[in-house]
């Protein structure tokens, strides 16, 4: 379905050994999958063009006057951008791209993208290891700025740096999410040290690293338990999800890419199931989850993670398990109870997410033959696997003796 980068080489990747340098993995010790440094939020001045169509992209989806103008686009060279400016450049194009699909979601999407989108926009996708489509990444990893940036990140102190229509509800849909991510990165320094205390048989460390992990999850369900606050789910429904869907079922032409040969293509919607949060804290727990599409389906969505937080999520999975520990004589109950504790956390957080995905997409009337109510931005049919994944989750709770 996609042609991505390989993932940066990493001995350790199917191997025991716990993950080593997190730097490897474009992890942050305090910011987790977030960027070490806070996005750029402009290109060199020859890229003004695209940074001048981003602060109107709002006002030219409001009116339908998006079409002409990137029609008109040429394709820039992308040759000497760094890597921070290729990361600006793949959010710029990636919500062009989408804009220019879905302008007029109602009645029909687009089936082209125009060569002074879609050539860069494959160019950029190449070079960041990810497909040509709004993914995770862009839409919230890269998409955000500190108001005072002498304060954390977190909610009341980041706006997002680019909007498809813009107003609260967009604002609050995305900056949740920027701010459960970085509440997680403690817990990802936790998850390499746990792993390490469980090759070492270490009972005090691990006790100590599931604490690091259970405060993270306490704090990534605080904020997601405020997403209502300011994001209604008819505002969301209508005016932020539609633009976010992909071409999984709606195939686009990426006009000028000789590497696609003028076929339309298919990829997959930006979705949280993008976000490797969730799956690490599987993987350091060991949850697992028994055969279905929704399975399949997120083992599709790691190719449209940073090639660094895939990996780190390969070697947490190949790493030293904490439930094979949890079955041997040097285990407490005290560990045991901590363990329970963040996988009811985890199974709290779905059971949350679960809820969001019924009254923000299923409860909402449906608008438009590409907006389902049954279908996630991903193109799955969400509520029957979102259930049982939740379900699984609280299965792997452990009993005393």
């Amino acid at each position: 379905m996609s042609t991505v980068a390989n993932t940066p080489n990493d001995e350790s990747v199917g191997s025991n050994a716990p993950a080593d340098n997190l730097s490897r993995f474009s992890v942050h010790p305090e910011r987790g999958f977030l960027p070490a440094i806070d996005p750029i939020e402009r290109l060199p001045n020859d890229f003004a063009l695209w940074e001048e169509i981003g602060v109107y992209l709002p006002k030219l989806l409001a009116t339908q006057q998006l079409q002409p103008i990137l029609d008109r686009l040429p394709a820039l060279d992308v040759a000497t951008l760094d890597s921070r400016q290729l990361s600006r450049a793949m959010l710029l194009l990636s919500f062009f791209g989408h804009g220019y699909v879905w302008e007029n979601w109602r009645e029909t999407g687009r089936t082209r993208i125009p060569s002074g989108v879609a050539v860069p926009w494959y160019q950029v996708a190449r070079k960041l290891g990810r497909p040509p489509v709004l993914s995770y990444a862009s839409y919230a990893l890269d998409n955000w700025r500190r108001i005072d940036s002498r304060k954390p990140i977190e909610l009341g102190n980041v706006a997002l740096l680019q909007n498809f229509l813009g107003g609260l509800d967009e604002e609050w849909f995305v900056a949740i999410h920027i701010a459960i991510e970085a509440k997680a990165g403690p817990a990802l320094v936790a998850i390499r040290d746990l792993q390490r205390a469980v090759a070492a048989v270490d009972a005090t460390g691990i006790l100590c690293h599931l604490q690091t992990m259970q405060s993270a999850l306490e704090g990534m369900v605080a904020v997601l338990l405020r997403m209502p606050e300011n994001c209604d789910p008819y505002i969301y429904y209508n005016r932020v999800r539609p633009y976010i869907h992909g071409f999984s079922e709606h195939p686009v032409v990426y006009q000028g890419v000789s590497a696609y040969n003028s076929e339309p293509q298919r990829f997959f919607g930006e979705t949280g199931a993008q976000s490797t949060i969730i799956p690490a804290f599987d993987a350091a727990l060991g949850v697992e989850h028994s055969d279905d599409n929704l399975r399949t389906y997120l083992v599709k969505m790691r190719d449209y993670m940073p090639p660094g937080h895939r990996s780190f999520l390969e070697t947490i999975e190949a790493g030293p398990s904490i439930r094979d520990f949890l079955q041997s004589a040097a285990s407490t109950p005290r560990i045991r109870d901590l363990y329970n504790e963040c996988v009811e956390l985890v199974h709290l957080f779905r059971s949350k997410h679960l809820e969001y995905a019924a009254s923000y997409i299923q409860k909402q009337s449906q608008r438009g033959s590409f907006n389902s109510t049954l279908y996630g931005t991903g193109g799955t049919p969400f509520m029957k696997y979102l259930k049982k994944h939740r379900d699984e989750t609280v299965q792997h709770t452990l009993t005393s003796g």
